[in-house]
């Protein structure tokens, strides 16, 4: 397969025969572009748990076509959706989406979802866009562009409008450990559409940031809390920190999907712990997927609705 960032090419369903879920298998990436399809809702919650489709938006699209999925095959819905629901714990989205499809598990649906999380990317990524200045040089961490979204993007959406308006100079990107998400899937983005970037090592981010190569850092997010308190990719809240020390504004770009206004705080997201040997198979370890950081430390959060700033209880509603 040559590389495709279209949304059907990140995730899609089939209506067969036989009714399948399709998704762009990202624990293969950069080295093997593979799809990989599943043709039962246990199949596509494995494929959630184990990273071959991630990111917040995605897993929410994903979760819908696997209820219309469901629907196709005539299973029980209710428990179609329990098994997705456990999937991943932390990303709102999948809770988000599985509402949305409930009542109309239904490919039509789910499509109809899936372009719409696509129109939000692309209008956040307008709307972050004017947060950058002609030459600018961004830090980003994790993943959170088209395939963490099911298309376009969401900060790396911003990266792309931002690039394409001439503002953008390059961007380093954050190697994301323990799984690299950085380092295999966000280089590999912009790779694909010829943004200028550079992978570096997660601890060095301070280091540059002290010699003048950070503008700006701009993240996604996996949970946004009524406060504006985010949960994002481990290693978010130590860049944040970083970036205040050094006066950089932080930036979180994501859909309002991702806003969990039942929530009121960062203490109360549920935060996934993976398994340890992802980071070590010979000493005892922990392996937290996330951190939260405090809304305090981000400089604005970027929706489809425009640039929102603190007090985000207020202006996030």
């Amino acid at each position: 397969m040559s590389k495709d960032l279209s949304p059907a090419a990140i995730v899609r369903l089939e209506e067969g025969p036989p009714p399948r879920v399709v998704v762009l298998d990202q624990r293969r990436l950069p080295d093997e572009v593979v799809e990989l399809a599943c043709a039962t809702v246990p199949e596509l919650a494995d494929a959630i748990r184990t990273l071959a489709v991630r990111g917040a938006p995605a897993i929410g699209v994903a979760a819908a076509y696997g209820m219309a999925l469901a629907g196709l095959r005539g299973d029980d819905l209710a428990a179609a959706e329990e098994t997705l629901a456990a999937s991943r714990p932390t990303a709102v989205n999948l809770f988000w989406a599985l509402d949305q499809l409930r009542d109309e598990s239904t490919p039509a649906r789910a499509r109809a979802l899936h372009e719409a999380e696509v129109e939000r990317c692309r209008a956040m990524a307008r709307h972050a866009a004017e947060l950058f200045e002609p030459g600018t040089k961004a830090l980003t961490h994790c993943n959170a562009g088209g395939l963490a979204t099911g298309g376009y993007g969401s900060a790396v959406g911003a990266l792309r409008a931002a690039f394409e308006q001439g503002l953008l100079e390059r961007v380093l990107v954050d190697e994301t450990r323990p799984l690299l998400q950085g380092a295999r899937l966000t280089a590999w983005e912009l790779e694909t559409v010829g943004i200028p970037h550079a992978v570096i090592a997660d601890s060095a981010a301070a280091s540059m940031m002290a010699r003048g190569e950070v503008d700006l850092v701009v993240t996604g997010a996996d949970r946004i809390a009524r406060n504006g308190d985010t949960a994002n990719k481990i290693g978010t809240y130590s860049l944040a920190v970083l970036a205040r020390h050094h006066e950089i504004p932080l930036y979180v770009v994501a859909p309002t999907s991702t806003v969990d206004a039942a929530t009121a705080t960062g203490a109360d997201i549920p935060i996934e712990e993976r398994d340890p040997a992802e980071v070590t198979s010979r000493f005892a370890a922990r392996n937290p997927a996330f951190d939260v950081t405090p809304a305090g430390l981000i400089a604005a959060i970027v929706t489809e609705r425009g640039i929102h700033r603190a007090p985000y209880e207020a202006s996030l509603q």
